[in-house]
């Protein structure tokens, strides 16, 4: 099978369902049973025997699962100083009522600051367990922006904006640096806001919010790309989109077509992993826009639910996207992780893992 170094003609997110002992040794820690040392020390078994099972599926980016995070994002960026949770933003689904979530809302309370690593010994621990390629996951930058918007932005700290995004972007420079520093060769960005930014209900919600849905793109690219500028020629920058995880549940819906110029032309990153598992994430034809030196995984496999996608559906998705990108630039994964929070999605383990080995397993059909 040929392949993309990296991405993958075959990979995947990232978040793998929580075995019984992450949630056992969680729920000791919160009875006060047990201390940060002997959580890391459950994790870090976990992982380990995690990694040696997407190994075996045939994955060749590997990675901790997530394993140390209740949520995608915000154990991350709750590390940076200056960032809190506060409530959260309405979803264009049902969620509110079937799982009772929507999205948290960050909010900046004072000037932003990276004082410490965030995600350097997680990524040392992982590539000390792997002879794969070691990929990090991080939350974009823009999630500390969006759901809040300019209210959610301390006007003491920051009366001018631009000051804000500058120091963001330079706390995400520090840690990228130190990954790097570390062996870090393959990052993504895990941006759900520029996929909200397809879904009508999400662009009325930035308006309430004090934001223009149609510039938002723009600064966006703008602030990632400041993110990465200058990253050496041999660290591979993915960003990841999707419309919500939770449960197996969403939060939005809509095609790519709102965001697809600025996506695919103003961001400086080298591969895209993008949500495409049912209609909620429109149709191939915002494929069109992509450079002839960017790669896309298409997330047509989903991980959502259970049943494993035939090979020939599978393939036909794959001819209806190749009119608008060739073969070449495309890859296979599953739309989003398995377990975007703790809690994770409605199938098993064994279930996640025939899933990825589907995935495997076509992607050396199409590219063979």
């Amino acid at each position: 099978m040929s392949a993309i170094n990296p991405p993958f003609r075959a990979d995947h997110v990232g978040s793998l369902l929580r075995p019984p002992a992450i949630h056992e040794a969680r729920a000791r820690v919160a009875a006060g049973e047990l201390d940060a040392a002997g959580l890391r020390a459950v994790e870090d078994a976990e992982i380990a025997s995690a990694v040696r099972k997407l190994e075996a599926t045939g994955m060749q980016s590997v990675t901790d699962g997530e394993f140390r995070r209740a949520f995608f994002h915000l154990d991350f960026l709750q590390q940076v100083e200056g960032v809190a949770v506060t409530g959260n933003i309405a979803a264009s689904s049902d969620s509110a009522t079937t799982v009772h979530m929507t999205p948290p809302k960050l909010s900046v309370r004072g000037p932003l600051r990276r004082v410490r690593d965030i995600q350097v010994d997680d990524y040392r621990y992982l590539a000390s367990v792997t002879t794969r390629t070691p990929k990090v996951s991080i939350p974009s930058p823009t999630m500390v922006h969006f759901r809040g918007g300019r209210a959610g932005v301390d006007i003491d700290a920051y009366p001018d904006l631009g000051e804000f995004f500058a120091d963001l972007a330079a706390v995400y420079r520090a840690e990228i640096d130190a990954l790097y520093a570390a062996g870090c060769r393959y990052l993504q960005l895990d941006d759900t806001n520029l996929a909200y930014l397809c879904d009508p209900e999400m662009r009325a919600g930035a308006i309430e919010r004090g934001d223009d849905p149609d510039a938002l793109p723009h600064a966006y690219a703008e602030l990632i790309n400041a993110t990465i500028s200058g990253r050496p020629d041999d660290l591979t920058v993915a960003v990841h989109l999707c419309r919500g995880n939770y449960r197996s549940t969403y939060f939005a819906s809509g095609g790519y077509e709102p965001v697809a110029e600025v996506l695919f032309n103003e961001l400086d990153v080298d591969a895209y992993f993008l949500e495409y598992d049912d209609e909620r994430s429109g149709d191939f034809a915002p494929l069109r826009h992509v450079p002839a030196d960017r790669t896309v995984v298409l997330g047509v496999v989903t991980s959502k639910r259970p049943e494993l996608e035939s090979y020939e559906t599978v393939a036909a998705r794959f001819e209806d996207a190749s009119r608008y990108l060739p073969m070449d630039q495309l890859c296979l994964s599953p739309q989003c992780g398995f377990a975007s929070t703790v809690e994770g999605n409605r199938l098993t383990e064994d279930e996640q893992w025939a899933k990825l080995e589907r995935v495997v397993q076509i992607a050396g059909r199409l590219w063979q």
